[in-house]
């Protein structure tokens, strides 16, 4: 329990003009666009960013609630009646097919290439306005995303748009460290920027 005695000093320690020791706070100390993102003192965007993750996967659950974070309308697409439910009572935003939900200004990440429904919902992402389509999947493997599509009728030009593999070369295993790569490709390639290490 603390005293009004104590309140008395803790107000009197904010006070000490040492508090500009570190540099902030002071008005002396000058503030510029990489000190305001340090401080997080940025405004979120609010330009109708909206991130779709297909089908109910571990990286899609942290992908989305990354996305979230980053100023994403997050929308998962779940075919699957069963998962989709899941999904919802999990507190996502869930869709049972791309619909209209792809605009200009969306992102729509495949999380699962195993599944019959990917050449659809692949199809479905090509043919809507969305900015940007990927499936992930390893390099090494004969991409199943080819095969699928070229039975639906797409035209290879459309199918040579899908994305894979996905997201920044960090050596990510975990679903977590996977959807980390994901969504800092994906704002990479928004900012028009390589990603890794290299600043310019």
């Amino acid at each position: 329990m603390t005293s009004e005695h104590d309140h008395g000093h803790a107000d009197d320690h904010h006070a000490q003009p040492d508090d500009h020791r570190h540099g902030h706070g002071h008005h002396d100390h000058e503030h510029d666009a990489a000190c305001e993102v340090a401080h997080g003192t940025v405004p979120m965007r609010a330009d109708g960013r909206m991130l779709v993750a297909v089908f109910a996967t571990p990286v899609a659950q942290y992908l989305l609630r990354y996305a979230a974070d980053a100023g994403y309308q997050p929308v998962l697409v779940e075919p699957d009646t069963q998962l989709a439910k899941e999904a919802d009572e999990a507190g996502f935003d869930v869709r049972p097919g791309m619909g209209s939900v792809p605009d200009a200004g969306t992102d729509v990440v495949v999380t699962d290439h195993h599944r019959e429904e990917l050449g659809v919902m692949l199809r479905d992402a090509l043919a809507s306005p969305a900015r940007w389509v990927g499936v992930m999947g390893s390099p090494r493997a004969e991409p199943p995303h080819i095969q699928a599509l070229a039975l639906l009728g797409v035209e290879p030009g459309e199918v040579a748009r899908v994305h894979r593999p996905i997201g920044l070369n960090i050596g990510s295993k975990s679903p977590p460290e996977i959807a980390i790569a994901t969504l800092a490709g994906l704002i990479a390639d928004r900012n028009e920027r390589p990603g890794g290490f290299h600043f310019d």
